[in-house]
């Protein structure tokens, strides 16, 4: 049961303002969610983390309205190679240079505080959405009607609280809030230190090209980033017998780019030891507490899926909340977020740690089934579309939990353009006005949209699939489809 609002200072509140937390608000925000957002650190930090995203995430940002800003902020990736010591090309993992499915590019490359930037001031559209920074999370205390939430200011040493009625914790793999939840992490298998390493070009440097490349070497695994602007990194594993604080300083680090370039090409903005992991979260939500990012799951870096994965996250966590602030659901709805997102994330993740590993010993064998072949040419890495895992469903199950394209309609608008935040039922051209005006007014009186739209994207998606019409979610994954006129209207009861 949500707890009266009287008995609340906000809906929600965020830990962490990160560019998931920063998502996740302003989804709140369209949904006049009252939210509060505290961040430890006073200002974002102006080093890169998160260097790329996809089409999916970019498909996010659109839903928030902040799309057209951020493209102006990104470049777009044209993928990467995994070559050996010698420089044969043992996997080609290629983006397209045009549009795809969803309606944008497959592959972005971008500078994280930019990006954080653009997502903090989206914020300040929402009335309903409060940010304080320097703020840390002291301590969280459960109710049957609330959560209470004391923190500290970092500048005045004053402590203070409020009540939500749910706390959501985007604050990173230490995540205050999922120790508070009491669980520790699954091991996925891969633990290694790598030095990454950042530079800001002096000059136009054509030869490192615009593709990312793994240097698949036992001896020393490499990793050439493509980034956006005049940014580039690069990544080398540790050895065992390497020092991190040695292998730091600057004259190490040139030693180890000066096969790609020296310091009258470059300056060095960061050298540091990371260590990689691949975990997952053994609970996602508890009551009140609910996790999401890297607070959830650790990912390595070498498919560019991190933020991704935190950012797919809050869309799918966002619009439950709403449904269950609005008196729409009850709150069992909930626990459908970590069923779907834990098994989506996890292909993600074993994927990743595959291409590590292919990294480290060249047997591009380790990630069969995922690269196809042709006669005379490297295999081909193909783009993951993993389906969520068992959660909601309705009717015809067989397409549920695949993420719906997004074509541009005759129109000339984006489909998410015109359903905004709602349920949206698309069909075959012909089957929308065989619908009973009963169903049609049920619909309007639920805010389902009916879409049937002659455009190739939509009416070509349907051909060879044994359904007449699918139910879209508000995170544009399907719920159900539907073959005759009845299942249609169990569908809309299913909403």
């Amino acid at each position: 049961m949500v707890p009266p609002t009287d008995q609340l200072t906000f809906d929600i509140a965020i830990v962490g303002l990160g560019p998931v937390g920063a998502t996740l608000a302003n989804i709140l925000g369209q949904y006049e969610l009252s939210t509060i957002i505290l961040e430890r650190d006073p200002e974002t930090q102006h080093l890169p983390r998160a260097v790329a995203f996809d089409d999916e995430v970019m498909r996010i940002f659109q839903s928030i309205e902040l799309a057209n800003q951020i493209n102006e902020i990104v470049e777009v990736g044209a993928g990467a190679h995994f070559v050996d010591k010698n420089g044969k090309v043992l996997v080609n993992w290629a983006r397209p240079q045009e549009v795809g499915p969803n309606g944008w590019f497959l592959n972005y490359r971008f500078h994280q505080p930019e990006l954080e930037k653009i997502l903090r001031k989206g914020l300040s559209r929402f009335p309903s959405v409060k940010t304080l920074l320097h703020r840390e999370v002291c301590s969280i205390t459960e109710y049957e009607n609330g959560v209470d939430v004391e923190y500290k200011n970092l500048k005045t040493g004053k402590l203070d609280n409020i009540r939500a009625g749910f706390v959501i914790g985007c604050d990173g793999a230490n995540s205050f809030t999922r120790n508070r939840i009491g669980r520790g992490f699954e091991d996925l298998g891969f633990h290694e230190p790598w030095l990454v390493v950042d530079v800001i070009l002096k000059k136009h440097m054509p030869d490192l090209g615009p593709q990312s490349v793994h240097h698949c070497n036992p001896n020393r695994s490499a990793t050439y980033v493509f980034l956006a602007g005049n940014r580039r990194r690069w990544e080398f594993r540790l050895k065992p017998e390497d020092d991190p604080i040695e292998i730091s300083r600057p004259e190490k680090v040139w030693s180890m780019l000066n096969q790609w370039i020296g310091p009258d090409d470059a300056t060095l903005e960061r050298a540091i030891v990371y260590t990689f992991h691949s975990s997952i979260a053994e609970q996602w939500l508890r009551g009140r507490l609910l996790i999401a990012g890297d607070a959830a799951h650790q990912t390595p870096p070498f498919m560019g899926q991190g933020m991704c994965a935190g950012i797919r996250d809050v869309f799918n966590l966002g619009w439950k909340l709403d449904s269950v602030f609005k008196g729409r659901t009850s709150e069992d709805l909930l626990d459908t977020y970590e069923l779907e997102r834990k098994p989506h994330v996890r292909a993600f993740i074993d994927l990743t740690v595959k291409m590590g590993h292919l990294i480290n010993t060249t047997a591009s064998s380790l990630i069969s089934g995922t690269v196809s072949t042709e006669p005379d040419e490297p295999p081909k890495l193909s783009q993951l579309r993993p389906t969520l895992g068992i959660g909601l469903s309705a009717c015809r199950t067989d397409w549920t939990g695949q993420l719906f394209p997004q074509p541009r309609l005759q129109s000339g608008k984006l489909l998410d353009d015109l359903v905004g935040r709602r349920f949206a039922i698309l069909m075959r051209h012909e089957f929308l006005q065989q619908l009973p005006r009963k169903i049609k007014l049920k619909m309007e009186k639920l805010d389902i949209i009916a879409i049937n739209d002659p455009a190739t994207g939509i009416q070509g998606w349907f051909n060879n699939k044994d359904i007449n019409a699918v139910l879209i979610r508000p995170d544009r994954y399907i719920l159900g489809g539907a073959k005759t006129l009845e299942e249609v209207g169990a569908l809309i009861k299913a909403y």
